[in-house]
């Protein structure tokens, strides 16, 4: 016998004797003609078609230490793996309507916050009419005497109580009418 049984190939090279057969079936290992494992060629061979990731994991050799180990079949597998999980995961977050598109959602909340801005900037043009009505209304309630546009008899005085009433109600009825804007995302 010129080259090693099984049994002594699977202690030399660190693998078990199931490996070592499956090994010979699928052509990884040079058999001389007597069907003893020619060690020296074999290792060759068994290393050029054998995934060295692979290889450790048979001899139970698992961690990874050096940097040829960081580019790996097993993490980059690992790593694919994850990320094709996450993308599933956001795909199906879009189905439902969950997960929004993030330049979409900045132009909308940008445009909504621009009409906030323009609605408070002409609010006070629109409610200064219905202010002084209502002040007027106030002051001739009080005072029992018609307010007139043209040169009172005497001076009208508005109270600061009476004005700060009237502005807090028109405050309410408009912040009432910017809580009924809806954003749609979709």
């Amino acid at each position: 016998m010129d080259g090693m049984s099984e049994r002594e190939y699977s202690a030399h090279s660190g693998l078990s004797r199931g490996a070592i057969q499956k090994a010979r079936k699928a052509g990884r290992l040079v058999v001389y003609g007597d069907g003893s494992i020619n060690a020296a060629a074999s290792d060759v061979r068994r290393g050029e078609m054998t995934d060295p990731d692979q290889q450790r994991r048979s001899t139970g050799d698992t961690g990874f230490s050096g940097p040829a180990d960081s580019s790996s079949y097993l993490k980059a597998r690992t790593a694919l793996t994850v990320y094709q999980a996450q993308d599933k995961q956001l795909g199906i977050q879009k189905k439902k309507g969950t997960l929004v598109d993030r330049a979409r959602a900045e132009t909308l909340v940008f445009r909504l916050a621009r009409e906030e801005r323009d609605t408070w900037v002409t609010w006070p043009s629109r409610v200064a009419a219905l202010m002084a009505a209502e002040v007027a209304a106030e002051v001739e309630k009080q005072s029992g005497n018609p307010v007139r546009p043209v040169r009172p008899e005497r001076p009208v005085i508005i109270e600061a109580a009476i004005l700060q009433r009237v502005l807090e109600t028109h405050v309410r009825a408009q912040l009432a009418a910017l809580a009924d804007l809806r954003v749609s995302l979709g």
